[in-house]
C-alpha cells in the first residue's frame, strides 16, 4: 500500500517496505517448503551451469573476463571475483533457457539471484544459512516485483528478467550480507540504474539475453556494495515519476501490493516452474501437445495443416515473423519459435538439449513440418496468469487431431517432484560432461548445503 506523500514524495516509499519485510526473514521462520523450493532452484541452477560449461557463448564470456579472487564458477576450475563468478554463472544458468520460470510475470528468478547470492556470501565469508535468506528473499521478491505490471515490460521491448532479476538479485545481497534497512534501501535505488534489457536478440537468433541474467546476478552484488558503503539512492526507484516502472514498462501505476503485502509470510515463489523441457517457457505447453499427437502414430507426412490457438502475448516473440519462425537461422532463434518446437518435438520424440542444435534447425522434414504451423490469436487466453498450448493437426486424408494444455508442466498444477528434478540435473551434468558419480555426491550434500559453512570448491573444475 502507498503511504501518505509529503512534498511530492511518499513519507514510507515502497523500497522501505520491501526492504524491513526482506531483512526481517529469519532463517528458521522459512516453511519447509520454501526451503526445499530453494534446495531444488539450487541443484536445477548447478546442473545448467555444467551443461553450460563448454559451449561456444561461454567460452566467450571466460575470454572476456579476468580470472582471480576467491568465487567458483561451477564447472570451472579458475576462481574469480564475486561479480565475475556471478556473471559467469548467471549467465550459464540461462543459457540453454532450461531454466525456472514464474508464470504470474513471467520472469526468470533464480539464475540472477542464485549466483549472486552464493558469489557473494562466498567472497565476504557468509555461511549456508546466510545464503538461504538472500535466496528466498531475493527469488520472492523478483517473482512478486514481475506481478506489478504483468506483460508490460515485456511489451516495452525489455526483458523482464533483466531489469527485475537485478532488484531482486540486489535485495538477496543485501539480506545475505546482513546489511541495514537504509544501506538496503540505497542499494536498491542505485540497482535501478543498473537494470536493463533489450530483446532485440529476437531479430536474429543473438546471445543476448543469454548475457542479461549474468549481468543482472553481477549488477545486484555492486549495487549492494555501493549501498554497504552509503552511497545514498532515491527511495522512489520503483514508483517514482522517472522510476523503474516509468521507464521499463512506461507507467508507474501498479500493484505494488503484490510485491509488499504478505511478503515473508505468504510465499509466491511455492508457484514456480521448472522447465522440462530446453526451450523458451511458452513453448513448454505447446510441446506437450505435439508428443502427445506423435504417439497415436502420426508420420509427419501425413500432415497438411497445424493451427495453434495462441495468446497475443506470445506472437512477439513466438510467431512473428512467421516466415522466419518456419526456418529459424540458428539454434537460439529455434527456442523461440513455436512452428519449430511443435515440429522438432514432433519428429525427434522430445524437446531436450539436442533437439536445438545446427543439425536440428537445418534438418528438412523436421522444417517441412514446421511450415504448416500456423496460429490464431485467442482473446480469452489467461497468459500470463497461466501458460497454455493447443495444436490442431489435419492430415492429408481429412482426419483431425487436436490437444490441449491448460497449464504448463511443472509449474503449480502439475509439479515435478525432486525426482524429477534431481534426474534432469543428472541429465545436465552429463551433457556437460561430469560423470555420474560427481552429480550424485553434490545431490547427497544438499540437504546440507544452507545448514552449515558455505564451501562451493567441490562445484569447480
Amino acid at each position: 500500500m502507498l503511504h501518505a506523500v509529503s512534498d511530492g514524495l511518499p513519507v514510507r516509499s515502497v523500497s522501505q517496505t520491501l526492504a524491513e519485510r526482506a531483512l526481517a526473514l529469519r532463517v528458521d521462520d522459512i516453511p519447509p517448503a520454501v526451503r526445499e523450493r530453494a534446495e531444488q532452484l539450487l541443484i536445477d541452477v548447478v546442473g545448467l551451469c555444467v551443461a553450460a560449461r563448454n559451449t561456444d557463448y561461454m567460452r566467450s564470456v571466460l575470454a572476456a573476463v579476468d580470472a582471480g579472487g576467491p568465487c567458483t564458477a561451477f564447472g570451472h576450475a579458475a576462481t574469480f571475483r564475486p561479480e565475475t563468478a556471478a556473471l559467469i554463472n548467471g549467465t550459464a544458468t540461462h543459457g540453454e533457457d532450461f531454466d525456472d520460470t514464474f508464470e504470474g510475470g513471467p520472469v526468470h528468478s533464480s539464475a540472477t539471484v542464485i549466483p549472486g547470492v552464493l558469489a557473494a556470501c562466498e567472497a565476504f565469508g557468509r555461511d549456508g544459512r546466510s545464503a538461504l535468506i538472500g535466496i528466498v528473499a531475493g527469488i520472492e521478491a523478483t517473482c512478486r516485483l514481475s506481478m506489478v505490471r504483468p506483460k508490460a515490460i515485456h511489451k516495452s521491448g525489455f526483458h523482464p528478467t533483466s531489469v527485475l532479476g537485478t532488484m531482486g538479485t540486489t535485495l538477496a545481497v543485501c539480506a545475505a550480507l546482513g546489511l541495514n534497512r537504509k544501506q538496503t534501501v540505497d542499494a536498491f535505488g542505485n540497482a535501478g540504474s543498473f537494470a536493463g534489457g533489450i530483446i532485440e536478440y529476437l531479430a536474429e537468433g543473438a546471445w543476448t539475453k543469454r548475457l542479461h541474467t549474468g549481468w543482472a546476478a553481477q549488477a545486484g552484488i555492486q549495487a549492494a556494495r555501493f549501498g554497504q558503503q552509503g552511497f545514498f539512492g532515491p527511495r522512489t526507484v520503483l514508483e517514482g515519476t522517472h522510476g523503474l516502472f516509468n521507464g521499463f514498462a512506461r507507467s508507474a501505476e501498479g500493484d505494488y501490493d503484490a510485491l509488499t503485502e504478505g511478503f515473508g509470510e505468504q510465499w509466491v515463489m511455492e508457484g514456480i516452474t521448472f522447465k522440462p523441457y530446453a526451450t523458451g517457457t511458452m513453448n513448454q505447453p505447446y510441446v506437450d501437445c505435439a508428443l502427445r499427437l506423435a504417439q497415436k502414430g502420426i508420420r509427419a507426412e501425413e500432415v497438411a495443416d497445424i493451427l495453434c490457438e495462441t495468446a497475443e502475448g506470445y506472437v512477439h516473440r513466438l510467431w512473428d515473423p512467421l516466415p522466419s519462425k518456419h526456418r529459424p537461422p540458428n539454434e537460439y532463434v529455434a527456442k523461440f519459435s513455436a512452428p519449430f518446437n511443435i515440429a522438432v518435438a514432433f519428429v525427434t520424440g522430445g524437446a531436450g538439449l539436442s533437439a536445438f542444435t545446427g543439425e536440428t534447425v537445418r534438418d528438412e522434414r523436421i522444417l517441412a513440418l514446421a511450415s504448416k504451423v500456423r496460429y490464431v490469436v485467442d482473446p480469452d487466453n489467461p497468459y500470463p496468469k497461466a501458460f497454455t498450448g493447443h495444436v490442431r493437426m489435419t492430415l492429408k486424408d481429412g482426419r483431425v487431431f487436436e490437444e490441449r494444455q491448460p497449464h504448463i508442466r511443472g509449474g503449480a498444477h502439475e509439479p515435478l517432484s525432486r525426482a524429477d528434478i534431481e534426474n534432469k540435473f543428472r541429465g545436465n551434468c552429463e551433457f556437460g560432461g561430469w560423470p555420474r558419480e560427481r552429480a550424485d555426491k553434490f545431490l547427497q550434500s544438499v540437504p546440507k548445503f544452507f545448514g552449515g559453512p558455505l564451501d562451493l570448491a567441490p562445484l569447480r573444475g
